[in-house]
């Protein structure tokens, strides 16, 4: 009896998520297919029923945290969607320059875990990662409550990048107490540019 399309769908987004959190972990080409359908609970066969090749997977990966919500993995965040804004954009400073997102390796948004491994990848995984930019800093540059003169796209991609390059930097630091004062550093910026 063939598999319905919701079970395949399902399937897929099991497969999805746990190569997410493998690339995290290790970087792209430290994870073979083999290791993430067995984390998927799958063999490796299953996988070309869902992918042509593990660049398209890890496009998907990337993609996927689009729609990433930090208050379903990290407990201490509220994270309200629905209400677009200066609440959101701070809500999504905070959680994104937290302790919480930096210690959960697996749960590491992909702009901070694989800046490097996507540079090498082609075209789709490029693109899926810019298009994860653009809506982060378009999110941003919502919720700002600036001066009409100023530009709030070029602002929003500032804040993104300031809030990604602080969780890079503050994640290869060894000296906790060093790593905690570049994260509150770009946080208290990028808090006071998105306004």
């Amino acid at each position: 009896m063939p598999y319905t399309a919701e079970h395949k769908l399902k399937t897929r987004a099991r497969i999805v998520e746990c190569a997410r959190e493998l690339f995290n972990r290790r970087g792209f080409a430290d994870v073979s297919i083999d290791e993430i359908m067995q984390r998927a609970g799958l063999t490796r066969g299953g996988f070309y029923n869902h992918f042509k090749a593990k660049e398209e997977l890890f496009a998907e990966a990337i993609a996927a945290y689009q729609n990433f919500n930090p208050a379903q993995r990290w407990k201490e965040f509220t994270f309200d969607t629905a209400h677009g804004g200066g609440p959101h954009a701070r809500q999504m400073v905070n959680a994104y320059l937290s302790n919480a997102h930096l210690e959960d390796i697996e749960g590491h948004c992909p702009m901070i875990a694989l800046p490097s491994d996507t540079a090498r990848a082609g075209p789709q995984v490029r693109q899926a990662y810019g298009d994860l930019l653009e809506r982060m800093a378009g999110i941003l540059a919502e919720g700002m409550s600036v001066p009409d003169d100023i530009d709030k796209r070029q602002r929003g991609l500032a804040v993104a990048a300031l809030c990604v390059g602080g969780m890079v930097l503050s994640r290869t630091i060894d000296d906790l107490a060093f790593s905690n004062e570049i994260r509150e550093a770009a946080r208290a910026i990028a808090l006071e540019l998105v306004g």
